[in-house]
């Protein structure tokens, strides 16, 4: 007996783009003409799988923290192969936080157990691909107001 998995699902809609729609029905498009850029293409999906994956593990592990942080973002990318099918080789991922008197060390464990716990998508790529990460921390200045 086998259970059945949420699908998603990819059509053509014209010459090398697509249509994909998620197991949740949420609908994009994808392009795999590496000159028009009018989407994603699904190496450049999978950059920004890896980076939503890891960013909500560490705002979230920084917040249950309670740091105080202002900004958040990450900045990924990849090495490819020469040879095909031209997998990523090695990824990296890069966090930039801003915010008051934030941890490293509190980032550092947060990125790290994102890459070694949580991130699903971290795990799924490395076998395949070194990943890589790295961070800055920005001390946004404390803003008092006068009385």
């Amino acid at each position: 007996m086998s259970i059945e998995a949420p699908k998603a699902t990819i059509i053509p809609a014209s010459d090398d783009l697509f249509v994909a729609t998620t197991p949740n029905g949420t609908a994009l498009t994808i392009d795999t003409n590496s000159e028009r850029h009018l989407a994603p293409s699904p190496m450049e999906l999978l950059l920004l799988a890896l980076g939503s994956c890891t960013a909500v593990d560490v705002i979230n592990i920084l917040k249950k923290r309670r740091e105080r942080v202002t900004d958040y973002r990450v900045e990924v990318r990849g090495e490819r192969r020469e040879d095909h099918p031209r997998g990523y080789r090695r990824l990296w991922v890069h966090h930039i936080i801003r915010g008051h008197h934030i941890s490293t060390k509190a980032v550092a464990q947060a990125i790290e157990l994102s890459e070694n716990k949580y991130c699903s998508v971290a795990a799924s790529l490395r076998p395949a691909a070194e990943i890589l990460s790295s961070y800055d921390v920005i001390e946004d200045p404390e803003i008092t107001l006068p009385d």
